[in-house]
């Protein structure tokens, strides 16, 4: 790839990175418009970081609970093509599997959201599963976190 590419890939994450931050900011509607506009320019086939980072986010910007299903399962489709050379080549860089835990989870939560146990269930197992991978830092432990959390939520209910 030419470094004119990779510079293009970069100001692409830029520019998802500030969605997100007016996602973070409160402003979803703004962050959902934008996250629009450049999945419009990536499209389906498009960079496989980009679309898994990109509709990972704007799940949360969804006020349908389908809606927020769809593109977290974008975001798990886009993960699937992922590799870690492609993830490694960008600054802020997890290993792949990393990113299984918070998709399952997220996947878990929506499915709960839409009256669905079963498959709530089956995505939390695999977050659970998936999270031995994580870090004992602040994200590894915001995501165990956050699966401890919807487990309760699911014993309770």
């Amino acid at each position: 790839m030419s470094e004119q590419q990779e510079a293009s890939r970069d100001a692409l994450m830029t520019r998802i990175g500030q969605a997100i931050m007016l996602l973070h900011g409160g402003d979803r509607e703004e962050a959902r418009n934008r996250f629009g506009v450049i999945w419009s320019e990536i499209g389906e086939d498009g960079d496989a970081l980009h679309r898994c980072t990109l509709a990972h986010y704007m799940a949360d910007t969804q006020d349908d609970p389908g809606d927020e299903l769809a593109w977290d399962l974008r975001a798990l489709t886009a993960a699937d093509g992922l590799t870690d050379e492609r993830v490694g080549r960008h600054q802020d860089a997890l290993a792949v599997r990393a990113f299984y835990p918070s998709l399952h989870l997220n996947l878990a939560a929506d499915y709960l959201k839409l009256h669905r146990p079963e498959a709530a269930r089956l995505h939390l197992d695999r977050a659970r599963d998936a999270a031995d991978v994580l870090t004992h830092d602040g994200y590894g432990g915001g995501v165990r976190a956050a699966i401890g959390r919807l487990e309760q939520r699911m014993r309770d209910r």
